[in-house]
């Protein structure tokens, strides 16, 4: 039985990950920005990007377990839909702040009990818009693309402590954070709802977008011995995405 940490646990794909792990058997932690209630696992306040608030999550973390085997970190926001011209500086830093930072604080703070017991995986989520560029998606890119070369770096840095690192980069992912994706993207590119999403959809070889819960079926995996020997790499959960600029 392991203890699992997953920031941003409180819908989407983190609530889906501490489903799976906890119907795995393992100890489920979540953090969230809001209050979660009625779920089975302990779930704290924590925004990824505040220092503080990371450094007491793990403060308490320690007394509470005394260590910790598996880090999905999952904070994440989209940030604006606009051309790099129209991206105010404001919310480029906000969407790198949370994305990219936060996932530097998790690693940053988790590190030091996994050194500690020589084990540990540390799962990241980036996306398939760190694999490729996205029109009018500069910050969000930026900050998947940077979660991948943290995620390599600290392959190679933890390795000898027995810690993996890996990536998992979902594709589109059915719910309520790509509804507003898709309605921020015809918006900006003058497309009605239903063609961004039938142009996401044809951009994969599987012609459709994925589950929350494929992608905490991959973390389940990354998370386990059966990953024992995979580390340093990105793996995409997107149906295989060939055109990531959905057109009509």
């Amino acid at each position: 039985m392991s203890r699992v940490l997953i920031t941003a646990g409180g819908s989407g794909i983190g609530r889906a990950m501490a489903q799976v792990f906890h119907d795995a058997g393992h100890d489920v932690w979540v953090t969230d920005i809001v209050p979660v209630t009625g779920v089975p696992w302990r779930a704290s306040l924590a925004d990824a990007a505040d220092e503080a608030g990371m450094a007491q999550l793990f403060a308490d973390i320690a007394e509470s377990w005394g260590t910790l085997d598996v880090l999905c970190a999952n904070a994440g926001i989209a940030g604006p839909t606009a051309t790099v011209e129209d991206v105010e500086l404001a919310d480029w830093q906000r969407c790198v702040s949370v994305n990219l930072e936060g996932a530097f604080l998790a690693a940053k703070y988790a590190a030091p009990l996994m050194k500690a017991q020589q084990s540990g995986a540390m799962i990241f989520t980036s996306s398939t818009a760190g694999i490729f560029g996205y029109p009018n998606r500069a910050p969000y890119a930026a900050a998947k693309w940077g979660i991948i070369g943290l995620m390599k770096t600290l392959a190679m840095e933890l390795g000898p402590f027995g810690i993996r690192s890996n990536a998992i980069c979902p594709g589109a992912v059915e719910g309520v954070r790509m509804e507003g994706v898709l309605a921020r993207e015809a918006a900006a590119k003058g497309m009605t709802r239903d063609q961004v999403y039938a142009g996401y959809a044809a951009g994969t070889s599987m012609r459709s977008f994925v589950a929350a819960e494929d992608i905490a079926q991959m973390a389940l995996f990354l998370g386990s011995d059966a990953a024992g020997r995979v580390s340093g790499q990105v793996i995409a959960v997107d149906g295989h995405t060939e055109n990531p600029d959905p057109k009509p």
